[in-house]
């Protein structure tokens, strides 16, 4: 009894002594130990329900979801677009084989090719109705009167060539002629306008057909949606720019589709689309509820922050480092709060052509495609609470300075490389005749594919383009493959290296650890030697040993 009244008198003392400092210290550590805790450590702790990651995983399932409906609906929108267009290829170009040469369609190399395909454009669009199989008509103007078809050539105002004299007298401006016609008495046009159809063809430019259709895919019915009504401006081009003896022709759709006016449909359609649309709702509803998490853990972050630094610039004269400081600013709410903000505005997106108000998949795509894949690198974050899980993304923190710098010195001699292979190998070979298809090419080279094809596909009429492409791929692909990519995993592998070391014999602790862990030798700064200190740590620093008993893991 008498040693339980000493213990007692001693730890009254004890009380008695501690400040109101100590008490505000301790419950700082507490907050910091409670931010950084993982969800279930919070839940163990205080009973805190993590709503950010039930929040988190109803969204995934729900966006990848929604993705997955859109996805299936836009290939069909997709498929109907490039089956038209290859429709309409085979009924108005002559000769077309199903395949496209090169940039263009169909070439013809005589007058009379020239002639026979133009006059088969206007025979096939007088008896479109009758020809084609798809629900497809002429467009009507606001009169409800058929769009006409209008065909404009273009050519040199003057001029004159003689090649076996080698001389031209050519006036460079370009004049052009147009006329239009009802889409019945199309084909009346080589008979009552022949003057029109007398061409020159050393004068010539090129010779534009333009003309409207209107089309439904009903295919949609079949995944229970309405079907849209498309309008297609169909632009047919003879290209006789180069005046090389060949005529390039080509043509191109620009469809738009738009709620269909008039429509009947049995079934459940609508319901379906109402459906829809309520499911947009609530994933809009659960993005908002995600980011509004995601700010408030921020703002507390901030305040968690501020807090500490000013612990420590009371108590020990001292700034908190910039690795400690970038522990408060998690960049995964970041990424989360914008990956809402993509999925909002996508789902918005979705609603309005749900609703038939608007046509732009294409930007919808890219919305929702890039939100969902913000939303899956996000899980990684969660992963990160697990030792083995947490070494991918240590990895890639500590060895991404490393790379970018790397990626910057071996861009310039890329570029210089793209550059070099367009000028001069772009006339002589097909995949160097554009800068993005060099600089694809190269980087299908760097990864060690279609090696052989490049090298054989090169035209060996002249021999001084053909001994520089030698050493030009030669010499690309060693200092590449054989240096460039090997010094780039090298980077990545050394950094794997270095975390696996330090999980095996510990992290070094920062301040922010060492207060958490309750040690006391933080050494105190005079003011005037403040300015002479700096206090840096390398981004591994951030990183804790591997953990023992009540160590706490901070992930960044």
């Amino acid at each position: 009894m008498e040693l339980l009244g000493r213990y007692l008198d001693r730890s009254n003392s004890i009380s008695s002594v501690m400040t109101q400092d100590v008490v505000k210290e301790e419950n700082l550590r507490d907050d910091l130990r409670f931010y950084f805790m993982s969800p279930c450590e919070k839940y163990r702790a205080r009973r805190h329900i993590p709503w950010k990651l039930g929040v988190q995983i109803l969204k995934i399932v729900m966006i990848t979801t929604q993705l997955v409906l859109f996805g299936l609906n836009n290939q069909l929108v997709v498929s109907y677009k490039e089956e038209n267009t290859m429709a309409l290829k085979r009924l108005f170009l002559k000769d077309y084989s199903g395949v496209d040469e090169d940039d263009y369609s169909v070439a013809v190399y005589t007058q009379h090719g020239v002639y026979d395909s133009l006059f088969y454009v206007l025979d096939q669009y007088s008896q479109l109705g009758r020809l084609t199989t798809a629900p497809i008509s002429y467009a009507d103007d606001e009169d409800g009167k058929p769009w006409p078809l209008i065909i404009c050539k273009a050519y040199y105002k003057r001029g004159s060539v003689e090649p076996s004299d080698e001389s031209y007298d050519i006036d460079a401006q370009l004049e052009t002629v147009c006329m239009s016609h009802h889409p019945k008495t199309a084909n009346l046009w080589k008979t009552h306008n022949s003057s029109f159809f007398d061409l020159d063809f050393y004068r010539l430019v090129d010779i534009k057909l333009t003309f409207q259709v209107k089309g439904i895919n009903l295919q949609t019915v079949r995944s229970r949606e309405l079907p849209d009504c498309y309008l297609f401006y169909v632009t047919i081009t003879f290209d006789n720019q180069c005046h090389s003896g060949m005529v390039k022709i080509f043509l191109d759709i620009d469809a738009h589709s738009s709620a269909c006016r008039g429509w009947k449909i049995s079934g459940t359609a609508q319901k379906n689309t109402h459906y829809l649309l309520m499911f947009d709702g609530f994933i809009i509803l659960v993005c908002l509820t995600s980011a509004v998490l995601c700010t408030r853990s921020i703002v507390l972050a901030v305040r968690l922050l501020q807090r500490f630094s000013r612990f420590f610039h009371e108590n020990y004269n001292r700034k908190v480092c910039e690795d400690d400081q970038r522990e408060f600013l998690n960049g995964w709410y970041v990424l989360v709060i914008a990956s809402d903000i993509l999925a909002i505005i996508g789902s918005i997106l979705k609603m309005e052509i749900q609703a038939k108000s608007l046509t732009s998949y294409d930007v919808c795509s890219i919305f929702l495609g890039t939100s969902t894949l913000m939303v899956w690198v996000g899980v990684i974050r969660y992963l990160g609470y697990f030792q083995k899980y947490n070494v991918l993304i240590l990895t890639m923190k500590a060895a991404f300075p490393k790379v970018l710098r790397f990626c910057c010195c071996a861009g310039m001699i890329y570029l210089g490389y793209t550059f070099c292979g367009w000028i001069v190998l772009g006339p002589y070979h097909e995949k160097f005749e554009g800068l993005s298809r060099v600089a694809e090419c190269l980087f299908s080279l760097l990864n060690g594919d279609d090696m052989f094809t490049t090298f054989a596909q090169l035209k060996d009429k002249n021999m001084l383009v053909w001994f520089f492409s030698r050493a030009y791929l030669y010499s690309f692909i060693s200092l590449f493959i054989y240096m460039v990519l090997s010094l780039f995993i090298a980077l990545i592998t050394d950094a794997y290296e270095t975390i696996k070391n330090y999980q095996r014999d510990g992290f070094p602790l920062t301040d922010l650890q060492k207060f958490l862990r309750e040690h006391k030798d933080f050494p105190v700064l005079e003011e005037s030697s403040q300015t002479d200190v700096h206090v840096r740590h390398s981004v591994l620093c951030c990183c804790q040993r591997v953990p023992e008993n009540d160590d706490v893991i901070l992930i960044s």
